[in-house]
């Protein structure tokens, strides 16, 4: 019989729930807050471990943290039970470690069916690591970065996000690295007159997210989605680990964030000293070429981003598209903008 411990503040759901599990054939141990969930976890050592966020003594991300740093309980599946149902919260737990998140209220089948498959991935690990010599398949032997960013599509946590959706915020825990399998996503900061810049723009396999491997220092920009974008990622250490088996590969990012950093220098120059219009036709072309566009397919992105990116001001920017909607050079409509003469664009930068 599996061990489930249910850490719950509400004690008729604390109850209820309990019910239910015990019902389904479950051993239930149940705490009713966080500092009594973490000691009973460290003394029993459950197979699955519900828990609700907001509580006393210690909410549900303490209670997490605890258990994910104590070698004996940092291998429990841990599963949010929490009403908090903002994306950003969501993403706060998982990005945590929790294996997963279900929203009150719950549906009966909801709560199994997560506790199930939580069981049986764990069990399935358990296994793998009782195999040492029977590793990931490729991980070990990956020869060039098409075959890291293979080993991402298969193996890693696939995420999807609307346009305008945060992936991650400046001074998050850097916890993952991240391969975009679809859309288009703008890493940016604010200056200290709160004015966004943006720094990079990323497009579909590009990787994002990298920070020390050494350090444990936070994302030093915020990540978002500028289009509908799907993401796969693994965790930091994982590819420190992989890249520790792999030299050419090794060798290989670091060709490409070196060209990454030529091409963010190569931005920050341009701001400084191209003219305006310069500016404006450069970063159209830009997102142009990002989003995969043809010269007569019209490119939607909004006037404040074109001009964080241009590095000018967005009154000084619209002045511009329209002196280029003047000549024939754009065509706009809304936030649609055309290219109508893709080689004139061209001469001004």
């Amino acid at each position: 019989m599996k061990n489930i411990l249910l850490i719950e503040d509400d004690t008729a759901l604390r109850e209820n729930t309990a019910e239910l599990l015990e019902l389904a054939d479950y051993n239930v141990l149940t705490a009713p807050n966080g500092r009594i969930g973490i000691n009973m976890a460290k003394n029993n050592i459950p197979n699955i471990i519900v828990c609700d966020i907001m509580m006393p003594e210690v909410d549900g991300y303490g209670v997490l943290e605890a258990l994910s740093l104590d070698e004996t309980t940092s291998h429990i599946p841990f599963i949010f039970l929490s009403a908090k149902t903002e994306h950003k919260e969501i993403r706060k737990g998982m990005d945590l470690g929790a294996d997963d998140y279900l929203t009150k209220p719950f549906e009966e089948d909801e709560l199994m069916s997560a506790i199930e498959s939580r069981l049986a991935k764990a069990e399935i690990l358990a296994k793998a690591i009782s195999q040492p010599s029977k590793k990931v398949e490729g991980e070990g032997d990956l020869r060039d970065l098409n075959e890291l960013k293979n080993f991402f599509d298969d193996n890693g946590d696939i995420s999807t996000y609307k346009k305008g959706e945060i992936i991650y915020e400046e001074q998050s825990r850097s916890n993952n690295i991240f391969l975009i399998l679809k859309g288009v996503v703008k890493s940016h900061k604010l200056d200290e007159s709160g004015k966004e810049l943006i720094t990079a723009l990323h497009k579909a396999d590009d990787f994002l997210g990298f920070t020390s491997f050494e350090d444990n220092i936070p994302y030093q920009e915020t990540a978002t989605a500028v289009e509908e974008t799907e993401l796969t990622s693994i965790s930091k250490n994982k590819l420190k680990d992989i890249l520790g088996k792999n030299q050419k590969v090794s060798l290989a990012l670091v060709n490409v964030l070196s060209d990454t950093v030529s091409e963010i220098k190569e931005q920050l120059l341009q701001m400084a000293y191209s003219s305006v219009r310069k500016k404006t036709a450069q970063t159209i072309l830009q997102f142009s070429q990002i989003l995969n566009k043809k010269p007569d397919e019209a490119i939607k992105i909004s006037r404040a981003d074109l001009a964080s990116v241009a590095g000018i001001a967005t009154e000084s920017l619209i002045r511009t598209l329209s002196e280029f909607k003047k000549k024939n050079l754009i065509e706009i409509e809304g936030r649609n903008i055309t290219i109508r003469n893709l080689k004139a664009l061209e001469m001004m930068v």
